[in-house]
C-alpha cells in the first residue's frame, strides 16, 4: 500500500466537489503554489479542494546530490537519461491522493492534476495511465517523462482529457523547444493540448494565473 505524502489543503468554499491535486517543482514544497488559490478568483458557485502535497526528499544527482524535495532524481539537464523508476513512484503517490479523493466523495471526472516543472512531468505521466476519466491535465513550464512508454502505456479513459500547456519564452532551465516538442509528441498520440506562452523564465506570471482560473472554470 502506497504511503500518502504530507499534504496542504485549501478549500475555497463548502462541502467541494471538485478537487485540484497540484504537484510543486524540485526543491520547493506544497506551500509553493498556495497564494496562487486566491488569485485565480474562481466564481463563488465552485468549491474546489486544492491539494499541494509534498515531494519525498531525496539526493539529486544534478545537484551534486544534495537531498532536497523532488518527485525524481535529475540526471542531467535536458539530458536523456531519467529517473524512471522515480518517475513510477511519483505517479503512484499522485494515483494515491486521487483514490483519497474519492473516498471522501469526489469523481474521478471532478479531479484535475496539475503541476510546475517536476511536478508537471508526473501529473502528464499519470493522468495518461490513469483508468477513469479526469477532468483535466495543468502542466506548467514542464515536459513529457520517459516519453517513449507513453504509446503502449496510455489508457482510453483519458484520450480525450483536456490538457493545458503553459511555458515560458525565455525559460533557463526547460527550454521552450523542449516543452514544444513534448505538445508535439502529445498531439501526435491524439490529444489536444490548449498551449500558453508567457515572456518569462522558469516562473509563473499574473496572465498565466488568470488564464489557469478561466480554464479550472471551464474544465470544472
Amino acid at each position: 500500500m502506497t504511503t500518502l505524502p504530507e499534504t496542504i489543503e485549501i478549500e475555497t468554499g463548502a462541502k467541494p466537489d471538485a478537487a485540484v491535486i497540484w504537484l510543486h517543482g524540485l526543491g520547493a514544497d506544497g506551500h509553493d503554489f498556495e497564494p496562487v488559490v486566491p488569485a485565480l478568483q474562481l466564481p463563488d458557485h465552485l468549491p474546489v479542494r486544492f491539494i499541494f502535497p509534498n515531494a519525498p526528499v531525496r539526493p539529486v544527482t544534478l545537484n551534486m546530490g544534495m537531498p532536497m524535495r523532488a518527485w525524481y532524481d535529475i540526471i542531467e539537464l535536458g539530458g536523456t537519461r531519467e529517473d524512471e523508476a522515480g518517475i513510477r513512484a511519483s505517479q503512484q503517490l499522485v494515483e494515491a491522493l486521487i483514490a483519497r479523493e474519492k473516498a471522501r466523495g469526489i469523481v474521478a471526472s471532478r479531479i484535475v492534476l496539475a503541476g510546475f516543472s517536476q511536478g508537471g512531468a508526473i501529473v502528464l505521466f499519470t493522468a495518461i495511465r490513469h483508468s477513469e476519466r479526469l477532468a483535466g491535465v495543468m502542466a506548467l513550464s514542464t515536459y513529457l517523462a520517459v516519453a517513449d512508454t507513453h504509446d503502449a502505456e496510455r489508457h482510453p479513459a483519458n484520450l480525450d482529457v483536456p490538457i493545458f500547456m503553459a511555458h515560458g519564452t525565455q525559460d533557463e532551465m526547460i527550454g521552450n523547444a523542449r516543452a514544444q516538442n513534448s505538445r508535439a509528441k502529445l498531439e501526435a498520440l491524439g490529444y489536444s493540448v490548449e498551449w500558453h506562452e508567457y515572456r518569462m523564465g522558469h516562473s509563473v506570471c499574473p496572465q498565466e494565473v488568470a488564464d489557469i482560473g478561466d480554464w479550472l472554470a471551464k474544465v470544472l
